[in-house]
């Protein structure tokens, strides 16, 4: 079911390499039923980096016409334009009838997010000189876009993730975008949560067109600064391609989660933790131990615990293809390997779990001992589950309120603070040949007072 790659000598890291690329968006990870659908829509076999890019520049050039057309022809949906976005007595309808329990968790898990964004919040800095001070003022972006899944379920977890953190911040408008199905634009748990959250605009629209009409503008849509949130490859690609037209928060793959296990571990709650990323499908589940008993007992219960969820087929598909069971020399092997993997969940259920992610350099989120599991990250906690896959972690991060503030860096100085600091300007001036640097400096002492 899973395969099992021994690293315990530093080999297998080529197979390694090959299960990491096929889960980034290079890797072009698409179902049959999607290759198809393009072949019906464009007419020509086209890769998903091709269809982004003819998307893409169909809807700069045509506007709100291009996205209602490629709705109709890539969703199935004939939508007119006032349509599009979902009215505001559709959203207060869906709050005014949703469960009451529901509401009540939104509520919950919000202070949750409020209060964790808010003490990690960036907050301007001053620094005095003499005859000067220097600071880095943060402001929010004016308008951002959220891009909500809603191909397979309703995530109202990730407008949670994504627009709380954007209100901590200060953002004032939030535009969200869901594509136009059950599990998107037409489903009450998402329409509510909006309103609850105090999100008066939501778009049907999803996909390449979605992240385009967001990117770019459209008559109804107008144009944001920033576009984040989790979607297909289609949506991902799309999000690679009008960056620099707007600000991203990542180029998205699959879900994934390392596992790095010992005696101690209870192989159900690894297990459990394997499978929770496995049913994204595709989502890739990787376990590390340092032991082979301990791998042949977790591997075990995995295949045991597999037979109990409601996505069985798809996640085992998932272990079949991403999945692996890796055997690593020791502990300092196994966070060796973790950090080649540069993992978007780390879950470490080892009896010294707190030294060994002291160890570890490259993990989007870590998750430490029995009563820690990755669904406690994507829903509830505080930290955005918005968090780096593909390997990106070795150099980003989680998305967090700090992602929707501009830097800006503030300098005054007087005389003395100009005097001070000319003779390093004169230098570095000289030095690479930019005279009006050095005379801007000159003019400014040489003028009496």
């Amino acid at each position: 079911m899973i395969r099992k790659l021994d690293m315990s000598d530093g080999g297998s890291e080529a197979a390694l390499r090959q299960l990491r690329q096929a889960l980034s968006p290079r890797g072009e990870v698409v179902s049959d039923a999607s290759r198809q659908r393009t072949i019906a829509v464009f007419g020509e076999p086209l890769t998903p980096a091709q269809v982004v890019e003819r998307i893409c520049r169909d809807v700069q050039a045509q506007g709100l016409a291009a996205v209602l057309d490629y709705i109709r022809r890539i969703d199935g949906k004939s939508l007119r334009a006032d349509e599009l976005r979902v009215s505001a007595s559709e959203l207060r309808a869906a709050h005014r009838n949703a469960d009451p329990e529901f509401l009540q968790a939104v509520r919950r898990i919000r202070e949750n997010v409020v209060a964790f964004q808010s003490a990690i919040l960036q907050r301007d800095v001053r620094l005095e000189r003499p005859g000067a001070y220097l600071m880095e003022r943060y402001r929010p972006l004016r308008r951002v876009g959220v891009c909500v899944p809603g191909g397979a379920a309703a995530y109202p977890s990730t407008l949670l993730m994504t627009v709380v953190p954007a209100q901590v911040a200060g953002v004032e408008e939030i535009a969200v975008m869901v594509p136009p199905t059950e599990f998107g634009g037409y489903n009450s748990d998402i329409l509510a949560t909006c309103h609850e959250l105090g999100v008066a605009e939501v778009y049907r629209m999803g996909g390449a067109h979605g992240v385009a009409a967001l990117a770019y503008g459209t008559d109804i849509c107008p144009r944001v600064d920033k576009i984040v949130g989790p979607g297909n490859l289609f949506v991902a690609l799309a999000k690679r391609y009008v960056f620099g037209e707007v600000d991203i928060d990542s180029i998205a793959g699959p879900s994934e989660v390392v596992v790095i296990a010992d005696r101690s571990t209870n192989a159900r709650f690894a297990a459990y933790d394997m499978l929770a990323q496995a049913e994204h499908s595709p989502g890739a589940s990787i376990l590390i131990a340092w032991e082979d008993a301990v791998l042949q007992t977790i591997v075990s219960s995995l295949e045991e615990a597999l037979h109990g969820i409601s996505r069985e087929e798809l996640a085992r598909r998932s272990l079949e293809d991403y999945g692996a069971a890796i055997l690593a020399g020791d502990e300092d092997d196994a966070c060796r390997i973790t950090d080649l993997i540069a993992p978007e969940h780390l879950h470490i259920i080892t009896q010294n779990a707190e030294s060994l992610a002291e160890k570890i350099r490259n993990a989007g989120a870590i998750f430490l001992g029995d009563y820690c599991p990755v669904a406690l990250g994507d829903y509830a906690a505080g930290p955005s589950h918005v968090l780096p896959t593909s390997g990106t972690a070795r150099f980003a991060g989680a998305l967090s309120a700090n992602d929707f503030l501009k830097p800006t860096s503030i300098l005054h100085f007087d005389r003395r603070g100009l005097a001070e600091l000319a003779g390093l300007v004169r230098v570095l001036a000289d030095k690479e040949g930019l005279t009006a640097h050095r005379e801007s400096v000159e003019v400014r002492l040489q003028q009496e007072t």
